[in-house]
């Protein structure tokens, strides 16, 4: 394996020191370090280094939709985005609600080598919401599963919800909601508001959302088990959230970048690129999230990287199919709608991109400060670089990314999993030569 020294990178964000890494740890961080003769070295300066970002939830869609993206492809995507580590949602084909499921995804990921993969497994049997998938089962598994949700549907029965938060409390397991009320947005295209009367598109109310995350946050008060939200969207939902903070109780929340930047005002092009779940909010939503991310309520960012082929998205927008790229451009993103805008730092953003998550998975090997003796998951990013993002130059083996045409800011010039590069001067290693 080789060694490297990275010279004159801004730890994230701030002391300039060298770090060296060797035999897939950080051996040493500081000045005039002592490097082996044969260690390569990677100049830094005006560079910052983060530890590898970890992202909960990503949608890899293999097995099932290998047309839309495969881990080979979605975790190739994601180092270009600074992460080390992906964790799969379950909605695949065969679902991921079994033990030998989860154990495919997982050995996948293994073998493409660009991010760990640990996949999410299902809370119910076929995402169907009438019975408890075998919970226990994928968490004995290889794959070691500890988060479960039927993310892309709600568990909106409160006493299966209830169930399988009392389940997972045997092996400290987390049951992530994705947070939509289906008789409140039965037909639902984009945010429920004048915008969408004008528009003549069904409407989808905040309220869909508030509801289930104010039950699901008393629910798991109740049983004592670990809940968290996914993909929070609405100033409500932030309210809400912080109010059970503020009581003490037990919650966690993800954002997602595209909620970090975008609006409804965008369903005005009917260009479905911009038709997700849970859809675009108003400016008023869109602040009250940067604000929650910002003062911890919202813990952590999330990209809900959904990958779609064009057939899926290049149609009516009533016919598209729900969700937007977000491995790629999510560090970019964060730093223009929270850096830049002085409401994080690069601590901060280490902390919610990084640290966070990877407590919420439950996986040790990643989101470690970048100490000496802490696996080398590594990032360094430009962030003075500009960028205009290009739907044709994507990793990903989709293009339905709502950036395209837009100037970010920040590139991440390289990335290191456990000391291995998956990038490097900005462009992904070829792992398969190297095998």
């Amino acid at each position: 394996m080789t060694a490297y020294l990275i010279t004159g990178a801004g730890i994230v964000g701030g002391e300039v020191a060298d770090l060296l890494i060797d035999n897939g740890e950080i051996v040493a961080v500081g000045t005039g370090l002592d490097a082996p003769a044969d260690a390569e070295t990677i100049d830094a300066k005006g560079l910052i280094a983060l530890p590898g970002l970890v992202d909960l939830h990503t949608h890899l869609r293999e097995p099932g939709r290998e047309d839309a993206e495969t881990v080979l492809t979605g975790t190739r995507a994601a180092a270009l985005g600074g992460f080390t580590a992906v964790f799969a949602m379950a909605n695949t084909d065969p679902v991921a609600d079994t033990a030998g499921v989860v154990e495919q995804v997982w050995r996948l990921g293994r073998e493409a080598g660009y991010a760990d993969v640990f996949p999410i497994g299902a809370v119910t049997v076929g995402r169907q919401g009438t019975q408890l998938a075998e919970l226990g089962a994928m968490a004995d598994s290889a794959a070691r599963v500890r988060v479960f949700s039927d993310d892309g549907d709600c568990v909106w029965d409160a006493a299966l919800m209830r169930r399988a938060l009392e389940y997972v409390k045997a092996f400290g397991g987390t049951i992530a909601q994705h947070a939509q009320e289906p008789r409140l947005t039965k037909g639902a295209q984009m945010n429920e508001g004048a915008l969408s009367g004008v528009l003549g598109l069904q409407g989808w109310p905040s309220v869909a959302e508030e509801a289930i995350i104010a039950r699901d946050i008393l629910l798991n008060h109740h049983v004592g088990s670990k809940l968290h939200i996914c993909h929070l969207s609405t100033k409500g939902s932030v309210d809400i959230v912080r109010a059970a903070k503020k009581r003490g109780l037990e919650v966690t929340a993800e954002v997602t970048p595209h909620h970090l930047l975008l609006t409804e005002d965008l369903a005005s092009t009917y260009n479905p690129v911009f038709k997700v779940n849970p859809p675009l909010r108003t400016k008023e939503d869109v602040e009250a999230v940067r604000e929650g991310l910002a003062d911890g309520t919202i813990d952590i960012v999330a990209t809900d990287h959904a990958p779609h082929p064009v057939e899926d998205k290049d149609c009516e927008w009533s016919a598209a199919a729900f969700g937007m790229l977000g491995l790629e451009t999510a560090l970019s993103v964060v730093q223009h709608a929270m850096v830049d805008t002085k409401l994080l730092t690069w601590a901060d953003v280490a902390d919610r991109m990084s640290y966070r998550p990877a407590a919420i998975g439950q996986i040790s090997d990643h989101g470690q400060p970048l100490t000496a003796g802490a696996p080398a998951n590594v990032v360094l990013v430009d962030p003075a670089a500009q960028r205009e993002i290009k739907s044709a130059e994507s990793a990903s083996l989709s293009r339905n990314t709502p950036f395209h045409g837009m100037t970010l800011p920040g590139k991440v010039v390289a990335t290191f999993l456990r000391g291995e590069p998956t990038v490097l001067n900005g462009s992904a290693v070829n792992k398969e030569a190297a095998k």
